[in-house]
């Protein structure tokens, strides 16, 4: 067994049933977000934007899904790569930018010895 199978789908019914208006909602905000033909963002952009926010969030369902959305709305393998990359680099760049905060910590916290050393 492992986290994400395809079986999990089948329990779509269980957050249905326990939260119908909910997830009514949640599913017209997808239609609207990403396949309403007065979008401005065009489809194949939209879900390689998916699919970049997938892979930086790391959820397994929505890389399959918008990842073969992206596959039947005309994207090419090398878009996958770049947008692959493109995650990629965002996510490291959040850690390289979130550094700048730990450094200022770091001092922080030595200046705070050295004061009370001091």
């Amino acid at each position: 067994m492992s986290y994400h199978e395809h079986t999990d789908y089948k329990y779509a019914r269980n957050l249905r049933s326990g939260a119908p208006e909910a997830v009514k909602a949640f599913m017209e905000l997808d239609k609207q977000v990403l396949r309403n033909p007065d979008n401005a963002i065009p489809p194949k952009y939209a879900e390689l934007m998916a699919v970049a926010v997938a892979l930086t969030t790391q959820c397994a369902y929505c890389i399959e899904i918008h990842t073969k959305a992206a596959h039947t709305v005309g994207a090419t393998e090398k878009e996958i790569a770049e947008t692959t990359m493109i995650a990629a680099a965002l996510r490291a760049g959040g850690a390289y930018a979130h550094g700048f905060m730990a450094m200022k910590f770091f001092k922080q916290a030595e200046e705070a010895q050295q004061a009370q050393e001091g």
